[in-house]
């Protein structure tokens, strides 16, 4: 993505924390870029104060790429369910990270590279993703990755092994303000 890009990305999704933070909707928009039209998924962070506040995204392009920020800004100011909405009086505390995924594809526990991948796992019903950055954020190994995806799938630590789990790669281009 282009610096112009990725700012334009920033606007919207600050633009919906806010509309979010005020009980309202953000709005529909034109004549962003071509590469911001493309369908495209992502997730979009939120932090205040430093402390994480929300996180909510798309493993999978749903629409334009524009559209997935904007609407996972919103969601994640408002319904990510472990923490409270961002209040109107914190907007000028939050910092947004944005993550654009790449397309997902299956992998082995041994082909996954802390700080490149991230990981999502399925088994049955149960799921759970974390971003490439969380790995390295917390000083986490490949054995280490796996187990905590695991954990936030509500999953066993090594039901990666089972060879009914699905493992799934991504990677993404994390930037923000």
């Amino acid at each position: 993505m282009t610096p112009d890009e990725r700012a334009t990305l920033l606007t919207i999704a600050r633009d919906a924390v806010g509309a979010a933070a005020r009980g309202t909707r953000p709005s529909d928009r034109d004549g962003f870029p071509h590469a911001l039209c493309e369908p495209g998924a992502a997730f979009v962070t939120l932090h205040v104060d430093g402390e994480l506040r929300g996180c909510i995204g798309h493993l999978h392009a749903h629409g334009p790429l524009w559209k997935s920020v904007r609407d996972m800004a919103a969601a994640a100011a408002e319904r990510d369910e472990r923490f409270t909405p961002i209040g109107f009086g914190e907007l000028g505390r939050v910092s947004i990270d944005i993550s654009v995924l790449s397309p997902m594809r299956r992998a082995r526990p041994d082909e996954i590279v802390v700080g490149t991948h991230g990981l999502h796992i399925r088994h049955g019903s149960a799921s759970g993703l974390l971003l490439p950055q969380v790995a390295v954020e917390w000083g986490w190994d490949r054995p280490t990755f796996l187990r905590e995806t695991c954990r936030k799938a509500g999953l066993p630590p090594d039901a990666f092994l089972d060879p009914l789990a699905e493992l799934s790669v991504f990677t993404a281009e994390v930037f923000g303000d």
